[in-house]
């Protein structure tokens, strides 16, 4: 699989990246490693988690992974910091110390002595933003992170975070990971994100291609979710998805699929990963088939009419 460098960060990752926030929380031990398995035989070298994925159990699960195969120096390792780990109210956000005392707690979880991606997992607005920069250039400093970066920051939050490195001469952040699929986070990552990175030399992670599995087509208007799907164990990502925009598009997409002789999901994720800037794209998957699913849409060959076609559903 095509290998790319991330922004300035020095660090290579691959096309398609896993999002492991289903280890440990939504899938069991041994299916994670299948999972992971097949992401690796793939040719998927990016691993991403999160120390708020089930309370550190995504962390857990992918650092035995990877100390049981050996195989350390074949991935890349993301994880992030900000999320609530526990039920304290207060177990959450990005002050300085809790980001050193929380990147400890992951590289034991994960098993390693360094994480080559160390992101803050949303923009924290009690801590001045200088106090959380200086917190993550303190761990690629100390060598237990090789590049810092943001999830979930809004266009002008990342770019108050380049200027107060420049100024304070910190390091800055080289990645970040929005949402981006055909159903949320167009309008921010095309109008802000994206000039901003491109011109800014940042790499983008984006994430959710399937909208949290809205754009697998398995949702329809009123129907019950399933118990144990994404919308069941997250409820509030529903009200970001299931509204009438939102399913015109599958209905759009549902007839395009059948003309195509694709499936819905090849179409959406095949989308992503032509969009101009992004570096690499996360997929969730609780079973193997679920990789298989995401590299046939790395291989499809969207033509520029069809790519042109998905653009514009939704804006009319």
């Amino acid at each position: 699989m095509e290998q790319r460098q991330l922004g300035g960060s020095g660090v290579s990752v691959s096309r398609l990246g896993l999002g492991c926030v289903t280890f440990g929380r939504e899938i069991d031990e041994a299916a994670a490693f299948a999972v992971a398995d097949r992401a690796l035989e793939a040719g998927i070298t990016l691993f991403d988690t999160a120390d708020a994925y089930g309370g550190g159990a995504s962390e857990m699960v992918l650092g035995k992974w990877i100390a049981a195969r050996g195989i350390r120096d074949r991935v890349t390792i993301c994880t992030k910091v900000g999320g609530p780990t526990s039920a304290d109210p207060a177990d959450r956000g990005c002050a300085g110390a809790r980001i050193r005392r929380n990147l400890e707690a992951s590289l034991r979880r994960l098993r390693v002595d360094a994480v080559d991606l160390y992101l803050a997992h949303c923009w924290d607005a009690g801590v001045p933003p200088v106090e959380t920069l200086e917190a993550l250039s303190e761990a690629v400093e100390a060598g237990k992170a090789r590049a810092t970066g943001c999830s979930n920051y809004a266009g002008w939050q990342l770019c108050r975070m380049l200027w107060l490195a420049e100024a304070r001469g910190l390091r800055r952040m080289e990645a970040i990971q929005p949402p981006l699929s055909l159903a949320l986070g167009r309008q921010a990552f095309e109008t802000e994100l994206r000039p901003l990175c491109l011109d800014q030399g940042v790499g983008t992670m984006t994430y959710s291609p399937l909208g949290a599995g809205f754009l697998t087509g398995k949702y329809g208007r009123g129907d019950v979710i399933p118990a144990g799907a994404r919308f069941d164990v997250i409820p509030g990502h529903q009200p970001l998805y299931f509204f009438e925009e939102n399913y015109r598009i599958i209905d759009k997409l549902r007839r395009i699929a059948a003309r195509e002789g694709v499936t819905i999901p090849t179409l959406a994720i095949a989308w992503v990963l032509h969009q101009p800037g992004v570096t690499t794209t996360l997929i969730g998957a609780r079973t193997p088939a679920h990789i298989d699913q995401a590299i046939a849409a790395l291989e499809f060959p969207l033509a520029e009419e069809l790519l042109a076609e998905l653009t514009g559903l939704g804006k009319t």
